[in-house]
């Protein structure tokens, strides 16, 4: 997997969501909103090719999580990320 170019990590009013830059991409209908430990993931893999296992190793080594959580919750950011189309 890799993040698709053109969408960025942005903090608004607090909130962390990835939108899509360029006034050709404008559709506040594709607005991601992440939590911490998502969007420490976003930055994370930019530019670079990454599945599951990478993620999974990402989030025990910047969080107090077992394997099996890490690796749970992996795969459903990357879901969630497939289905918004912010990575392909």
């Amino acid at each position: 997997m890799r993040t698709k170019t053109g969408f960025v990590l942005k903090d608004v009013c607090g909130e962390k969501i990835v939108v899509a830059e360029g006034r050709e991409n404008i559709d506040f209908t594709k607005i991601i909103s992440m939590n911490d430990s998502a969007a420490y993931l976003w930055e994370k893999v930019q530019n670079m090719d990454f599945d599951v296992e990478t993620l999974k190793t990402l989030l025990c080594d910047e969080y107090d999580v077992d394997e099996a959580t890490a690796l749970a919750d992996s795969k459903t950011i990357a879901n969630q990320w497939l289905e918004a189309g912010i990575i392909k």
